[in-house]
């Protein structure tokens, strides 16, 4: 059954064509992701979906009786009620049904009369069999459990809603979106400022969803593991893909390829017809021909040029090495005035590693970040950067940019060495071109903002890198640019992250911070989860620990011994890489050569090609097994960065 249905819809905001015949299906309980750079229109689209914005042409379809659920912008709470009071606004018709269940018990017990009894009785039990099948002995636990899942505890209920945060008051409207189950949800960006908890939360409870979901996300890893079909929105068209986000990379890469040879061979097509033409239009024996050939080329539906879709291009380089050890931290203690936030840090960071730090919102991440960078000082204890350290800081509330000047005086006045032209060059890498740069920064979008951050921080080739979400306010275009860029940067790296697919592709360690202190494991995210679930499940053996000296003593051996295993691991890693590079390489070549005429006309030869095609295949596969083998997590955990 169709829940949902656009067909060709159309919109536009003065002269700029945001949406020109966006068509979508959605059928019950699909779950769909909406993915396209950013300003490609897919706010619009929702809006459109969900009523608050009125399309220039085309239609909306919805069944009657289909219902529909989105945030407001304003999240539709009020002030004045509680928590649980919002959130028990959406079983109205439970509570009032649960009322009279309660009077009619009541009636039943006084009731003296035995027709009257039967009469009561009869009514009791048709309401209450509806009671049951709409929920009503289960809706309480839920809003508990929904509470709870988007870190609302007990201690929240009776709270008003006005004097929540930003943050807060959009995570209860999710919450109270989520009771109120309507048969199609429309998300926009629902993972945003979620901690690793409550996102792992909302992804299994959305798994389990059983209506339908539109969504818009840049969390790859999110889509992965939720959405079955995705449309891409480019040139203001939606195009389908069946499968997963990491399907559709593959699929959209097939047929952007397959465009770009339908309309090179349409165009040598055109070509040589022409040619054809103007060489017989003259001639009497050959005029019939060529005119046919003018006539049938004058129908031919021409193939789109393919485009290449516009990203940031930037690498980010080191002006000078820095020694072994980057960054030390001895019974280091972070936080804001007489708010500490995380104490008792040991941490090592060597040159060459990729940190990422992990922990619930407001546990000290990003003041660790800039207690590194110098902003903040330690309120205990010790931080020292190593030689030749030179720092680079991402800031994820932008903060460091000045809002009243242009895009070009804000990357100049950091750089006045360089000449115009060159920042204009740079700005130009980061898709900031024509007059661009002289919108001021306040005219940016959050995408822009980033972006004019990330050029900065290319320019200043530090050597240690300190990344709070960079990858907030990107597309998932950006996200993919910046990874590459990190992944062939030479520096170190300690960044922070929600953006799992990110974590998994650079970390080559992740530190643990909770109040008491950090812990730390080798490897990428899904590594660092499956080793804690194993180092959380190993009972204590030991009544006495190691302190003072002797724990530095034996963390730095273990430090030493775990690298040692990691730097193994990591060189079979990078060989096994190469190995399934070259091999798809010779599929990909040898695969070309079956195409042409010479081969696939002789069938001997042919066969023989395959033949070595299949042993090909069989090797990869192999590769593909002995890499799945490794990368699995068989190397214990780094232990260095642990509590103290």
């Amino acid at each position: 059954m169709v829940v949902l249905q656009t067909s060709r819809v159309s919109k536009s905001y003065g002269i700029r064509t945001i949406l020109d015949g966006a068509s979508l299906t959605l059928h019950a309980g699909e779950k769909a992701g909406l993915v396209g750079p950013n300003g490609a229109g897919k706010t619009t689209l929702l809006k459109i979906l969900s009523g608050h914005l009125t399309p220039d042409g085309g239609e909306i379809i919805r069944p009657g009786g289909v219902t529909l659920g989105c945030l407001a912008q304003d999240g539709g709470l009020s002030s004045q009620s509680t928590v649980m009071e919002e959130m028990l606004s959406v079983f109205t018709p439970l509570i009032e049904q649960e009322k009279t269940l309660r009077d009619l018990e009541l009636s039943m017990g006084v009731t003296r009369d035995p027709a009257a009894f039967e009469e009561v009785s009869e009514q009791y039990s048709v309401l209450s069999e509806d009671f049951r099948n709409r929920g009503g002995y289960e809706f309480r636990a839920n809003i508990k459990a929904v509470l709870n899942g988007l870190k609302f505890g007990e201690e929240y209920h009776g709270r008003v809603t006005g004097s929540l945060s930003g943050g807060q008051k959009t995570r209860l409207a999710m919450a109270r979106l989520l009771l109120s189950g309507p048969d199609v949800l429309v998300l926009d960006e629902p993972t945003n400022h979620l901690d690793m908890e409550t996102l792992s939360w909302m992804e299994k409870y959305l798994q389990a969803y059983s209506g339908s979901i539109l969504v818009v996300s840049h969390d790859r890893y999110f889509l992965d593991s939720l959405v079955g079909t995705v449309y891409e929105l480019e040139r203001g068209r939606l195009k389908k893909f069946t499968g997963n986000y990491s399907k559709f990379i593959s699929l959209r890469a097939g047929q952007k390829e397959l465009e770009k040879k339908i309309y090179h061979k349409q165009r040598e097509e055109i070509a040589r017809t022409e040619d054809f033409i103007r060489r017989n239009i003259a001639r009497a024996s050959t005029t019939g021909r060529a005119q046919s050939r003018q006539k049938a080329l004058e129908k031919m539906e021409l193939a789109d040029k393919p485009t290449e879709m516009k990203s940031a291009r930037f690498s980010f380089s080191t002006e000078r090495s820095s020694g072994r050890e980057v960054l030390a931290a001895r019974d280091l203690s972070i936080g804001y005035r007489d708010n500490t936030l995380c104490e008792r840090i040991d941490l090592l960071i060597e040159r060459g590693e990729r940190v990422a730090l992990i922990g619930p919102n407001g546990a000290g991440k990003s003041t660790l970040l800039k207690t590194a960078a110098g902003i903040l000082k330690p309120r205990e204890g010790h931080l020292t950067l190593g030689f030749n350290v030179s720092t680079g800081y991402y800031d994820q509330d932008q903060t460091l940019l000045e809002g009243s000047i242009t895009v070009l005086e804000e990357l100049w006045n950091r750089f006045p060495h360089m000449d115009e032209k060159d920042v204009r060059g740079v700005l130009g890498s980061f898709l900031f071109s024509g007059e661009d740069v002289l919108k001021t920064v306040n005219q940016l979008s959050g995408g822009e903002k980033a972006r004019l951050v990330l050029a900065g921080l290319m320019l200043r080739k530090a050597n240690f890198l300190l990344l709070d979400e960079p990858t907030n306010h990107l597309d998932v275009y950006s996200r993919e640019v910046l990874e590459e860029a990190l992944s062939h940067y030479e520096g170190t790296v300690l960044f922070v992250s929600h953006d799992r697919y990110f974590l998994n592709k650079l970390a080559t360690r992740v530190i643990e911070i909770s109040p008491s202190g950090v812990r730390g494991f080798s490897g990428d995210y899904d590594s660092f989860l499956a080793k804690k679930g194993l180092f959380e499940d190993t009972p204590d053996r030991s009544s006495s620990q190691p302190t003072g000296k002797d724990k530095a003593r034996l963390s730095y051996r273990q430090e030493k011994e775990a690298r040692r295993l990691e730097e193994k691991r990591l060189r079979q890693i990078s060989d096994l890489e190469r190995s399934i590079e070259e091999t798809e390489s010779l599929i990909t070549s040898l695969e070309a050569e079956t195409y042409s005429p010479e081969i696939y006309q002789n069938l001997d030869l042919l066969l023989e090609k395959n033949t070595h095609l299949e042993r090909l295949r069989t090797r990869l596969d192999s590769y593909y097994t002995q890499w799945d083998s490794v990368i699995s997590g068989e190397f214990p955990a780094d232990q260095w960065a642990s509590k103290k």
